[in-house]
């Protein structure tokens, strides 16, 4: 009989190791699996909390809007943080050292700079201002209801605008204006041809315009008349004019009568007169109104009858039947005088003596007791 092998009669037992080896083999997937999902998990904690801590600010700089994620606590530092500058004329919605908070909103006016060409200056300024308008109100630059703008009010702003401000003044004038008066002759049959005589003195009229002046930058441009009154109207000047002949003038001869030419001593001269009148009556005239019932300026003012113009120290008149025109006498305490006019009111022994002053003429009065000496038709002189 064949021998039989002996076999064991059970299985062989596992070592520790075997089945500490055999387990992680069986459960390595399991092992990495948790170990990938506990990093995840930490990585999502950590940012879950670094994403607390974070704040979200919007910065509107410029028109540009921004979002931005920061754990600054001030405007400043957040500014510093995102190199934003800001400019000594820009504005901000919030100071520099505002705090933040989530979802806060800085808003970054920016500057621009325009010319403001006003008041007889140009300068460079810088404003914030949407338009015209604005930029004006914020330069502090008043306006009235007639000063012009260039551009419009309303034009936007932009880097480098000029803004030109003409400063329009309006004014209202009044002027007055002489009026001049006219003059109506009218004969008068009592007066001698040549003479005048002043019935009703005119006057001038005034006549006011009211004018509206304007003034841009204090010159003058424009003036317009508005309007026109006549305050007070012209009264016109009635002269009369003679219409009577004159009589004959004997200017070349005398008839000296009973007194015979002699050689006396007047004014410190020696003079050969014609005739000694004695007991002759003086008054005194001028050339104006009161005297002649002229004016200057007007026709014949100052002009003798016998064509002369009056002259002070040298003008008399006389009634020429007594002294011929033209004749030079001597009046005894007055000097020597000449015969150059006539008058109405001068007749027989009166003379009547010509000064330019009327003040003076009327206070002159009358004086009687005067001695005459009649020359001739050539003054006398030292010769």
């Amino acid at each position: 009989m064949g021998a039989v092998p002996i076999q064991g009669t059970h299985d062989p037992r596992p070592t520790g190791k075997l089945h500490a080896a055999r387990w992680l083999h069986e459960h390595l997937r399991l092992i990495l699996l948790s170990a990938i999902l506990s990093f995840a998990l930490t990585i999502c904690l950590i940012m879950l909390l670094h994403g607390a801590s974070a704040m979200s600010v919007t910065v509107v700089d410029g028109g540009k809007s921004t979002v931005i994620q920061t754990r600054t606590t001030d405007v400043k530092s957040l500014f510093e943080e995102q190199n934003i500058t800001v400019g000594p004329n820009d504005e901000l919605s919030q100071a520099l050292t505002a705090s933040l908070q989530d979802g806060s909103r800085i808003v970054i006016d920016r500057a621009v700079g325009v010319t403001l060409a006003a008041d007889g200056k140009n300068e460079l300024k810088y404003t914030t201002a949407d338009t015209v308008q604005e930029a004006l109100a914020d330069l502090k630059v008043p306006l009235t209801g007639d000063d012009r703008v260039f551009p419009a009010l309303s034009a936007p702003i932009e880097p480098g605008t000029t803004i030109k401000v003409v400063r329009v003044k309006k004014d209202i004038v009044a002027t007055q204006h002489p009026v001049a008066y006219t003059v109506v002759k009218q004969k008068d049959p009592s007066l001698l041809e040549g003479q005048q005589k002043v019935v009703r003195t005119g006057k001038e009229g005034r006549l006011v315009k009211t004018y509206q002046r304007v003034y841009e930058d204090g010159k003058l441009v424009s003036e317009q008349m508005i309007a026109k009154s006549m305050e007070q109207p012209a009264v016109q000047q009635v002269v009369a004019v003679g219409a009577k002949k004159k009589p004959a003038v004997t200017t070349l001869s005398y008839n000296a009568g009973a007194n015979q030419p002699r050689t006396i001593k007047l004014g410190g001269q020696t003079v050969r007169v014609k005739q000694t009148i004695n007991n002759m009556t003086l008054t005194a005239y001028s050339a104006g109104p009161a005297s002649t019932g002229k004016s200057e300026g007007d026709a014949g003012y100052g002009i003798t009858a016998s064509g002369t113009k009056v002259a002070e120290g040298r003008t008399i008149a006389v009634d020429p039947k007594v002294i011929p025109i033209g004749w030079w006498v001597y009046i005894e305490g007055i000097g020597f005088r000449r015969a150059e006019d006539t008058g109405g009111a001068i007749k027989g022994k009166k003379i009547d003596v010509y000064y330019d002053s009327e003040k003076y003429a009327n206070k002159f009065g009358l004086k009687r007791g005067y001695t005459v000496h009649v020359i001739g038709p050539v003054k006398p002189t030292a010769d």
